[in-house]
């Protein structure tokens, strides 16, 4: 088995097409379609149900998916490993993001990142909070910067960055806007603006609900910060958001109340890295820069309040 078999394999599942893989890979339709029946002739299995438009995965194939994905992304990390040895940082470096995290700005700590290695290429894609995880999980994505709750999923690791409260949104019409505190108890009835099921806030207020046993009415779903600030802005419903929503300007007009504190749910934002493979060195470097010194370990800080943040990204300097 060659890793270069691989690449193609991940290239036509990727794809679902033999010729759009053979131009993404650059290599003749005729090469690549012989790599990938070497390749089954080496794991005696089928890979691909082929017809004439597309191909899928049959079960053999989604199984290697998985794994390929998880052998490649290590092959990468042993070059560049070497190549740090030689006191160089090349390669690339695929960085996953909620959108609005709030405690971390990710372009000028990617722009900092390149000014310092311009030899590493950057990816960056924003997704949900599940997503990028599982995204790293699968070895697609060298690190994410999500907000999820609970205990980390199977092979992944959360270095934890922040914890922030989540606080009630509202018009300034409504008739919550006359208080400062709410209970889950009294939002039962109201019509909600909520992300995606995929984003860390969501998850962290359909758990809320959960715990109290309570329902709730979900009228508007959105997948952007701005477009949730409208709505409530509109008079559509309310919003439970991470506090650092209420810090931005198109927040600005909207009634914010804390929750009880015997319902106050909080919003955690980590680093997420594979539990199963060591950070390349870009990886490494990137946390180095990003995270405060000593955070690497994903020590939590005894001393900080509950509802305070807890880890900080340190902003770089155009000097790094």
């Amino acid at each position: 088995m060659e890793l270069r078999h691989l690449e193609y394999f991940v290239a036509v599942a990727e794809e679902r097409h033999f010729t759009r893989a053979a131009e993404r890979m650059r290599v003749a339709q005729s090469g690549l379609s012989a790599a990938i029946r070497s390749l089954e002739r080496d794991l005696d299995a089928e890979l691909f149900v082929r017809s004439t438009r597309r191909v899928e995965l049959t079960d053999a194939g989604r199984a290697l998916l998985a794994e390929a994905h998880r052998t490649l992304a290590s092959a990468t990390a042993a070059r560049n490993a070497v190549a740090a040895v030689r006191g160089l940082l090349r390669g690339s470096l695929t960085v996953g993001s909620e959108q609005c995290l709030g405690v971390i700005d990710l372009p000028p700590v990617l722009a900092s990142f390149r000014r310092a290695h311009p030899g590493v290429e950057i990816r960056l894609r924003y997704a949900g909070s599940g997503q990028v995880t599982e995204q790293v999980r699968l070895g697609r994505l060298n690190v994410g910067f999500v907000a999820l709750p609970g205990p980390p999923p199977d092979g992944v690791r959360l270095l934890p960055l922040a914890t922030e409260q989540m606080v009630l949104l509202c018009h300034p019409a409504h008739p919550l806007a006359e208080r400062d505190t709410v209970d889950v108890a009294a939002l039962v009835d109201e019509d909600f603006v909520d992300f995606s099921t995929d984003w860390g806030a969501r998850r962290v207020n359909d758990q809320t609900f959960a715990r109290a046993d309570a329902e709730r009415r979900i009228s508007v779903e959105v997948n952007d910060v701005h477009t949730l600030l409208d709505f409530v802005h509109q008079g559509l419903g309310v919003a439970l958001v991470p506090a650092p929503v209420t810090r931005k300007p198109h927040a600005k007009g909207l009634h914010v109340a804390a929750l009880a504190a015997q319902d106050g749910p909080t919003w955690q934002v980590s680093v997420a890295v594979s539990a199963s493979a060591p950070p390349g060195p870009a990886t490494t470097e990137l946390l180095r820069m990003a995270l405060p010194e000593g955070r690497l370990a994903g020590r939590s800080d005894e001393s900080a309040g509950a509802h305070r943040s807890t880890y900080r990204l340190r902003q770089p300097t155009h000097r790094e």
